[in-house]
Parts: C-alpha cells; structure tokens; sequence
C-alpha cells in the first residue's frame, strides 16, 4: 500500500472550526426568532467565555467570515441580515441535526405492499394494460408467449401476448405540520418551540428533495390557526397566546383536502391542552384552567372529522401533565390515529420515523 504524505495544512482545521461555529450560530439565530444582532450578542458572549480559538481568531474576524461566505449582509442601515444563502444553510443545519439522531435506515422509501405504476422493477409481470409503458414491456417472455400462442411458422405478436414487470407502487402524501405557538412552549425557562421549528424545516427540506410530488404545509395555532410560508418557519415565535387545536385541525382538514396526493396525514407538535375555542357565532371562549367540554368536545369532533376524511393525526407531545394525556388519549381514539410522548431532544427521531411509517402505510389505486 501506498502513502502519500501532504503538507500540514492549519486553515484546514481553522476553517473546519469555523464552520462548526457557524452551525452554532444558526442554532442561536433560531432560538432568537431571526433575530442577527441578539444571536450575535449571545454568540460573543459565549466566544469570549469559551475562549474559541485560544485568542487567535477573534469574534470580529468571525463575522467577517459569515459575511465574506455570503451568510450575513448588510442592510441599508448598516444592520447584518440573514442572507438567502444563510436561510438554506439553516435548514440544511436543521435536516443534517434531526438525521444524525435517526438510526441506519429509519427513514426508508415511500414504499407499500402493492405494485403498481412506479419506480423499481419487480421480477413479477402481468399482462399488458391499456396504457401501460413500451419501456416496461417483458420482450422475452412476450415472445415466447407469441411462440406458445401463434407458433414459430405464423408468427405473430399480438396484446394479449405482451406482458410487463411490475412495480413497485410508490405514493403521494400530504403532510400538515401543526406547531403549537402559545405562551407554554417557552414557558419555565424550556425553549420548546425552538425543535418544533427544526423538525418543521426538516421535513420540508427533505420532501423538497426526496420526495418533489409530496407537499408539507405548516400551521401555526395559539389564540387561532394560520398558514406558515415555507420562509417564515425559521423565525416563527410563541407568544403570549392560548392554545386553539380546534381551529388548527380546522385549517389542516382544508390545507389537506385541497392536495391532490392518496395519502394525507397531520403531524401535531404540542405541550398544552386546548384552551381556546372560536365558535360558531364568531364569540372567542376560552379557559385556561381545565379541560372544559365546551372546548373539548368541539375538538375531539374535529378529529373524528379527520378520520372520516382518512386524514391520520400523530401528536407529538412535549409534556405529560395528567390533563394533557386525558386530552391526547381521547383525541387519539377519536381518530384512531397515534399519540407520542417526546423529550424534546428525541422529538425528531420521532417525527422522522412516523412519517415514514405513514407515508407507507395506505395505498388507494
């Protein structure tokens, strides 16, 4: 065996460290709702507590590095903003920490237990249909079949002798992520929302780039219910607000029935019973001491709903107060969906495993 044998590099190492400080900034820019000056000042705090560099790279020249890489930019105002490249790289970061959690093979294939029109080809074939494709017509066994049914002297090849593989069938989803954005998720000093965005942009970014005909949606409920755009979830905010499920089951039902995919599925990320109803006179009733029928019931109707219109919901709660589990459980059985209980450290590893599970899971023809 051969060794080649190269210079020592030191920017090697530098610029590797520098990157790795860059992700950390990232997590800090996303803790802070978008904000550069605040995860800059957090981010020298803890340059200067930390010593990064033993002092030999200061934390100037480390903006300078974000700007010259093209990740902050200047505005009119001589304030950094997040560039377009920064807002990818945030949602690279957040795909590349949620994957690194899974296990081997976790994720999979959108596969089923069906054949049909797809991508892999099956050893299996079936006669030819109406409007099946010339590339996956089976030629040997056709010609034999034309061999067998007209004979070698009048030969002939005719529909009924063609055969083609099968595949195997792969399916469309549509997926609504629903993030739960009042005042609990941040509640007691424990940043909750924070992981509910970054599950978020990981699925989006991975359906963009795995699975381009499936779509995700993300809702945002509090005091109501409304639709995120794809830009907007890395500075999405809690704030002081109730907790309105029964509006954010509303807008999935409608976001989902307007995608045209087999398969729709409500992913719900919460730590907090539901508070806040909107009902039908347009009135707002909300309590936020216990779990009141009045708010409960048109809710658990919601997910009934769902289940009639075969839209799965998996909840994913961050927290266990007894009142939260009653809710989820009778939710759950409602639609007779799935119901997790997630440190937020594993909330991904979660996510990411169901979501295989039930992008595979039903195939309609």
């Amino acid at each position: 065996m051969d060794y080649r044998f190269e210079k020592f590099d030191p920017q090697t190492i530098k610029d590797e460290r520098l990157e790795q400080l860059r992700q950390l900034f990232n997590q800090l820019l996303m803790r802070t709702g978008g904000d550069v000056e605040e995860a800059l000042d957090w981010m020298q705090r803890l340059w200067e507590y930390h010593n990064f560099f033993d002092g030999e790279v200061s934390f100037g020249e480390f903006k300078e590095y974000l700007e010259e890489k093209g990740y902050l930019e200047q505005d009119e105002d001589g304030y950094l903003e997040i560039t377009q490249k920064g807002d990818f790289s945030l949602r690279a970061d957040a795909l590349l920490e949620i994957f690194s959690s899974l296990k081997k093979d976790a994720l999979g294939d959108h596969r089923t237990d069906h054949s049909g029109i797809g991508f892999d080809v099956l050893p299996e074939t079936r006669p030819f249909e109406f409007g099946d494709r010339v590339n996956d017509i089976h030629y040997t066994e056709s010609i034999k079949n034309a061999i067998i049914n007209h004979g070698i002297e009048n030969f002939t090849v005719g529909q009924d002798d063609l055969v083609v593989y099968e595949k195997e069938h792969q399916t469309s989803c549509a997926t609504a992520v629903l993030i739960d954005i009042s005042h609990s998720m941040t509640l007691y000093g424990e940043d909750r929302i924070t992981p509910a965005k970054q599950v978020a942009m990981a699925l989006q970014q991975m359906i963009r780039s795995r699975f381009p005909k499936d779509s995700v949606d993300v809702i945002a409920f509090g005091d109501e219910a409304f639709l995120i755009d794809p830009s907007e979830v890395p500075y999405l905010q809690n704030g002081p607000y109730h907790t309105n499920t029964h509006a954010a089951l509303q807008l999935a039902q409608q976001v989902l029935l307007s995608r045209r995919h087999s398969n729709r599925q409500i992913f719900m990320i919460t730590d907090g019973k539901p508070t806040q109803i909107i009902e039908d006179d347009g009135q707002v009733y909300r309590n936020t001491f216990q779990l009141d029928p009045r708010i409960i019931n048109p809710t658990i109707n919601e997910a009934v709903r769902c289940r009639r219109r075969e839209i799965d919901i998996t909840t994913f709660m961050i927290a266990s107060d007894p009142y939260l589990r009653e809710f989820i459980e009778e939710l759950t059985a409602a639609n007779q969906g799935k119901a997790y209980y997630s440190s937020l450290d594993r909330l991904g590893e979660f996510v990411f495993a169901d979501f295989a599970k039930n992008r595979r899971k039903r195939f309609q023809g």
